[in-house]
C-alpha cells in the first residue's frame, strides 16, 4: 500500500471510528437520562432481536405495563403510574438499548466493509476485536445493572453496578478516542514536557475517580441529600458522613459521605488543572497542543459550576434531569480534553506509529 493510499485509510478508518466516538458520548448521555428519569427498570426482559421494536398495539403496551407493575419500584415508588407515565418511562430504557444496537450495527458494517476493501494493516486487526470485546462486555454489564433493580425490595438499580456500567462505558470510549487519534493526529503534532505529561496523568487518574463518584451521586440520588453550596447542609466536615457500619462502607453507601468525597476531587481537579494550564502556557510547540492547550481550563470550570447548580437546584422541580446531564457531559468533554493531552504529550519523542502516523 503506497504512502498516499495508507494515509487516505487511515483517515476514512478514523472518521469511522470518531463517529463510533460520538454515539458512544450520546449512549453515556440517554442513559443519564434514563437513570434520572427512573426508566432503567420498565423494560423487564432481554431481548436482543425482538426487543427492537416497542409495543405495537394496546394489548402489547398493557403487557409490558404489567410486567413493570411487579417491579418493587412500582409497587412503592410509581404505583400512581398510569400507562402513559408508563410509556414515558419505556420510551428512555428502549431508546437507551436501541442506540446500542445501533452502535453496533455501525461497527459491524463498518468493519465488514473496511476488512473487504483492504482497507486494515494487520496490526490494526486485533485492537479492532479487542474494541468489539469491550463492547460485548459493555452490554453484559448493562443487563447485569438492570437485573440488579429487579429484585424484591428494590426500587432502583444498584449504583454499584451502575457505576461499573458507567466507567465500562468511558473505558470503551477512551479506547475509541485513543485509537482514533493514533490514526488522525501526525506525529509531528507530538510534543515532550515529562512534567506535563505526568500533570497530565495524574489529573486522568483523579478524573476517573471523580467520574465514578459522579456515577455513585446518580445512582444514590444523592445531590437531593445536601443540596447546599459550599458547605453541606451547613457542616464542612458533615457529621453524618460516618454514620453507616463498617466505617469503610460509608465511602461507597453514605450519601453525605460520597458528596463530600465528590466535591473534595472538583477542588483538587481544579486545582491540578490551574497548575496544569500555566505549565501548558509555556509550552512553545505543537500546534494541535497549542490550539486546544486552554479547553481543559475551560471545561473544568465549566463542569464544577454545573456541578453545584446540579445540587443546589436539585429539589426544584426537573432540575437534577437537566443540570445533571449537562454535568455529566462536560466531564465526558473534560474527560477526552485531557486524553487528548495524554496522547500529544510524551516523555520522549515518538520515532513509529505502528499505525503509520
Amino acid at each position: 500500500m503506497s504512502n498516499t493510499s495508507a494515509t487516505s485509510s487511515n483517515r476514512a478508518i478514523a472518521i469511522w471510528l470518531y463517529i463510533g466516538v460520538f454515539m458512544i458520548v450520546m449512549q453515556i448521555l440517554i442513559g443519564g437520562i434514563t437513570r434520572l428519569t427512573e426508566s432503567g427498570l420498565s423494560i423487564t426482559e432481554w431481548k436482543p432481536l425482538t426487543g427492537t421494536l416497542p409495543p405495537m398495539n394496546q394489548a402489547e403496551w398493557q403487557t409490558e405495563f404489567d410486567k413493570y407493575k411487579n417491579t418493587a419500584q412500582f409497587q412503592y415508588i410509581h404505583g400512581d403510574f398510569t400507562l402513559s407515565d408508563f410509556k414515558t418511562i419505556f420510551f428512555w430504557e428502549w431508546f437507551h438499548r436501541n442506540w446500542a444496537r445501533l452502535m453496533g450495527l455501525v461497527f459491524i458494517v463498518g468493519f465488514i466493509y473496511f476488512l473487504v476493501k483492504k482497507k486494515f494493516k494487520r496490526e490494526m486487526v486485533m485492537p479492532l476485536v479487542l474494541l468489539f470485546v469491550l463492547g460485548g462486555i459493555q452490554g453484559a454489564i448493562g443487563w447485569i445493572m438492570v437485573k440488579s433493580g429487579l429484585v424484591p425490595e428494590k426500587y432502583f438499580v444498584g449504583h454499584l453496578e451502575l457505576a461499573t456500567h458507567f466507567m465500562a462505558a468511558m473505558v470503551l470510549l477512551v479506547y475509541l478516542f485513543w485509537f482514533a487519534l493514533s490514526l488522525s493526529v501526525p506525529r509531528e503534532e507530538i510534543i515532550v514536557n515529562t512534567w506535563l505529561k505526568n500533570e497530565t496523568i495524574l489529573i486522568c487518574v483523579l478524573l476517573f475517580v471523580q467520574l465514578t463518584y459522579g456515577a455513585f451521586m446518580a445512582g444514590l440520588h444523592a445531590a437531593m441529600a445536601a443540596p447546599t453550596w459550599p458547605t453541606i447542609n451547613g457542616e464542612w466536615i458533615p457529621a453524618h458522613m460516618y454514620s453507616m457500619e463498617p466505617a469503610w462502607s460509608n465511602w461507597i453507601n453514605n450519601k453525605i459521605a460520597v458528596q463530600f468525597v465528590h466535591r473534595g476531587i472538583a477542588y483538587l481537579i481544579l486545582v491540578a488543572a490551574l497548575f496544569w494550564w500555566i505549565t501548558a502556557l509555556k509550552a512553545r510547540e505543537g500546534k494541535l497542543f497549542m490550539k486546544y492547550r486552554h479547553l481543559p481550563m475551560v471545561l473544568v470550570i465549566v463542569q464544577i459550576t454545573l456541578g453545584i447548580f446540579t445540587v443546589v437546584l436539585s429539589p426544584k422541580g426537573d432540575n437534577l434531569l437537566y443540570f445533571g446531564v449537562l454535568h455529566q457531559m462536560a466531564g465526558i468533554l473534560l474527560l477526552l480534553a485531557f486524553v487528548l493531552q495524554v496522547y500529544l504529550v510524551r516523555k520522549k519523542p515518538v520515532r513509529y506509529s505502528v499505525f503509520g502516523n
